[in-house]
């Protein structure tokens, strides 16, 4: 087979047992994308974050995502950007949401938190024993500056020291957890063998301690597909997925536990196809219906981008 993405076959062709392709009844998770402004640009981001974006979720899109939730049963909120802090409703958000949700997530950038303006939040989420999910794509300076920009590290440890003195990665309700992201066209290394020397490294050289290390695949999407054309490797890349896919890690996909809410409100059934504009497949596509009617189980709506979820050990 050439390196030809005309001969890779639709991600539903693929998946094996297409009960796996359908939704549960009743998702616990919610995830909500705020909005793409972010205070860094980073190269692998799927959703072209960065200070240059106006598309903040509106506190009328919040005020519906609050009571779908509540009618929806759903057990976890899921907070992802750009960088989420910087939405102008977000402090407000989940004081509000925590009334209801048993678990709330917050995807950080970690630097957000040591800039003024923002130096209060990491004192929120303890008190609301938010679980910090936060992008450090490295543990040395020179490959996160190459992936995030100069400066970026040592704000990123910063932070992390900062968390760590409040109790995150220490105390059992405050769990912190790291992100990997591979700084090129390369599947991730094993997750297991990676966290360990995640923990060790930031031990030894800053005292820091997180519970868990997450391995992402970079998505051919958004400012990571943009790289992929500009090098003329995007369907080298797309093809190195294709051929790692693992049948195993499709039965627990996010998509099939959850649903997205774009800045807009629209659903999707995950953020990757919130960037691909490939709505859920239902009637029930905005948050303001899904306030009134609970969303049945339904179609995951897939593209080929599918694959860096359930390439090698899977990363969603």
């Amino acid at each position: 087979m050439t390196n030809n993405i005309n001969n890779i076959p639709p991600f539903y062709e693929k998946v094996q047992n297409k009960e796996y392709l359908i939704t549960q009844e009743n998702p616990s998770i919610m995830q909500i994308n705020v909005g793409s402004l972010c205070n860094i640009v980073c190269s692998h981001c799927h959703v072209d974050g960065g200070p240059h974006r106006k598309n903040n979720m509106t506190k009328e899109t919040f005020d519906h995502i609050i009571e779908a939730f509540r009618i929806g049963n759903y057990k976890t909120i899921d907070i992802t950007g750009g960088a989420p802090e910087m939405n102008p409703n977000f402090r407000w958000f989940i004081e509000e949401i925590s009334n209801y949700a048993e678990t709330i997530i917050v995807r950080t950038n970690l630097i957000i938190l040591t800039i003024k303006g923002y130096k209060d939040i990491p004192n929120l989420y303890k008190k609301l024993k938010v679980q910090v999910v936060a992008s450090l794509p490295y543990y040395n300076e020179k490959v996160v500056a190459k992936q995030r920009g100069k400066g970026v590290f040592p704000k990123s440890i910063q932070a992390l020291q900062i968390l760590n003195e409040l109790g995150y990665g220490k105390d059992e309700e405050l769990v912190l957890n790291l992100v990997y992201n591979p700084n090129g066209a390369y599947l991730p290394p094993k997750q297991e063998v990676l966290e360990q020397t995640y923990k060790k490294k930031l031990f030894n050289n800053f005292g820091i301690i997180f519970n868990n290390l997450f391995v992402i695949t970079n998505n051919p999407i958004g400012r990571f597909s943009k790289f992929l054309h500009r090098e003329n490797i995007y369907n080298d890349y797309m093809m190195k997925l294709y051929k790692a896919y693992n049948e195993d890690t499709v039965a627990n996909a996010m998509c099939r536990f959850m649903i997205s809410v774009g800045p807009d409100g629209t659903l999707y059934d995950c953020d990757f196809n919130m960037i691909e504009k490939l709505k859920v497949s239902s009637h029930i596509n905005t948050v303001e219906k899904l306030a009134k009617n609970p969303l049945k189980s339904r179609k995951i709506v897939t593209g080929l981008h599918c694959y860096g979820c359930t390439a090698g050990s899977g990363s969603s």
